[in-house]
This record gives structure tokens, C-alpha cells and sequence, in this order.
């Protein structure tokens, strides 16, 4: 039911499932394109722009010294660091309390410092960069 005049609905095919399915030849193989030739020796040339995914680098804090820029001074340091007891420190003087060297033998976690947390600051202005912790 069209009104006087008006045009009827026209019909659109839906767009082609892969490139190329209605520029067929007859056998159901594609078209091959035909190749292009320059005239005199003349190359057409193209730019290929490659963009990538910004590389974002991961600061690994251990136990040794790391060199970095301080993100509150801005200056290019080699931090400081310092031990704090942490949760290693008294798991392990849990477990030695445990098996029964509660006499002050419990107490040597908290004087080695390999079972303590290391933390990074700046010399500088002494802002905490970063923290190791054993656990």
C-alpha cells in the first residue's frame, strides 16, 4: 500500500560474506586481479605506518640498591634501602615458638635481615619508592 507517487522499497543485497563473492568468474573461482604496470619504468610506492603498543617498564624492587627516577623529586637516584619487619619475620619466629625454642631463640628472625621486608626510598627528598616483601 503506497501512497500515489511514492517510490516502492527498493531492494539492497546484503554485503558479500568474503571479498570478492559476487566478482566471480564462471566455475565459482574468483577473479584474479589484473596486474598493474607502470609506464616508463615509474613505481607507485606506499607508506605503511606500524604503531604499537606503548612499552611499559615494570621497576623490580629486591634486595639490592636500584637505580630509577624518584616520582616525587624527579631526580635520577640510586635508592636507599632499609629493612622493616615484615610478615616473614614472624612467621618464622611462629614456627620456631612453635616447635619449641620459645626461650629467645624465637627472637633471631628479628635480627637477620634476610627475613626482614626491604624498603626503597630516595636519598634525596627520603620518599618511599618501593617495598620487597619476603611474603
Amino acid at each position: 500500500m503506497t501512497e500515489k507517487g511514492a517510490l516502492p522499497p527498493q531492494y539492497n543485497p546484503p554485503p558479500p560474506a568474503y571479498p570478492g563473492q559476487y566478482n566471480q568468474q564462471p566455475g565459482g573461482y574468483p577473479a584474479q586481479p589484473q596486474p598493474q604496470y607502470g609506464y616508463g619504468g615509474q613505481q607507485s610506492s606506499a607508506t605503511v605506518v606500524v604503531t604499537g603498543q606503548p612499552t611499559v617498564l615494570v621497576q623490580q624492587f629486591r634486595e639490592a640498591p636500584v637505580r630509577t627516577q624518584c616520582p616525587s623529586c624527579r631526580a635520577d637516584i640510586l635508592t636507599s634501602t632499609h629493612y622493616e619487619t615484615g610478615t616473614m619475620t614472624w612467621v618464622v619466629a611462629g614456627v620456631l615458638c612453635f616447635v619449641g625454642l620459645w626461650l629467645g631463640c624465637c627472637l633471631i628472625p628479628f635480627c637477620i635481615d634476610g627475613c626482614k621486608d626491604v624498603v626503597h626510598a630516595c636519598p634525596s627528598c627520603r620518599h618511599t619508592i618501593g617495598r620487597f616483601n619476603r611474603m
